[in-house]
């Protein structure tokens, strides 16, 4: 059957930390039979935020220009997409809305990235568990803001002292989080690379995503590709883990627009393919 499912977070060698051009990542998801791909690379920002992992502001029309020139070389058989990823820390809201007016972008993930040594210079005072208060705080925060679609990998804190993680201790932080982001309608994203991170397990857990289930989160997958290799890795493990928790759909967003996809639709839809790590 046609392809259904895109692949909605990925990057391009402009964040410095990633390998290979949207047109290498849109063969993958030929491959694997996607209708199409969301680049969203890590945004610029104009504070001197974390640098060495994003584009600056200078480079953000080359990445409009290298996203359109695979745009057009796969048209008509990979649907390829402008997005960003955009880092959220409270005040930079106003030129997080002004970025995202700079093109047209077709979705955008709203991250919190605990582990930049600027977010722990600000937000670490050596309690690990207040931490991981203030990391759900912004995540709520994040999506009281309505700059983003979507919130990518939305549990990536316990990476960061992953010895200090216990989700049972902290689960009414978590779920004070979660009924706040419910109340805006803002999708959470089920993001498959936690696999390959020091609690190997994907972003959300599965106690956070039954959590996210009962208040009604729409959920996006997404592999978080630095590599061609990796689009939609472990899609089909993490349609596995939405069905466990009571989930019937999974979303993607084309023009920031939430669509919906039934979970067998999906699976049917999924060719193999060869995924580093799998």
């Amino acid at each position: 059957m046609g392809g259904v499912l895109y692949e909605m977070h990925m990057h391009t060698p402009l964040c410095n930390h990633a390998r290979g051009e949207p047109q290498a990542y849109a063969a993958v998801a030929a491959v694997r039979n996607l209708a199409g791909i969301v680049v969203t690379c890590h945004n610029p920002t104009n504070d001197g935020w974390s640098p060495n992992v994003r584009m600056s502001v200078d480079e953000f029309d080359d990445y409009v220009t290298i996203v359109d020139e695979a745009r057009q070389e796969w048209a008509g058989r990979v649907d390829v997409r402008l997005g960003m990823e955009s880092d959220y820390v409270p005040g930079q809201e106003a030129w997080l809305e002004q970025l995202h007016g700079m093109a047209e972008l077709h979705h955008v993930l709203g991250s919190v990235h605990p582990q930049l040594p600027q977010y722990q210079e600000r937000f670490f005072h050596g309690d690990a568990l207040a931490f991981q208060r203030t990391y759900f705080e912004h995540l709520a925060l994040a999506a009281e803001t309505g700059l983003f679609d979507t919130l990518s990998h939305p549990d990536l804190v316990k990476n960061s002292f992953p010895a200090q993680w216990d989700v049972e201790q902290i689960l009414d932080v978590i779920c004070a989080s979660l009924d706040r982001i419910a109340a805006t309608e803002t999708a959470m994203e089920l993001n498959t690379s936690g696999r390959q991170k020091l609690v190997p397990e994907m972003n959300p857990g599965p106690q956070i995503l039954q959590q996210m289930q009962l208040r009604g989160i729409p959920v996006v997958i997404g592999a978080d590709a630095h590599d061609p290799r990796r689009v939609a890795a472990d899609f089909e493990l993490a349609l596995d883990a939405l069905s466990a928790a009571g989930y019937t759909h999974t979303s993607y967003f084309l023009g920031r627009q939430r669509r919906d996809i039934p979970l067998d639709v999906a699976r049917a839809s999924l060719c193999v393919g060869q995924n580093e790590g799998e």
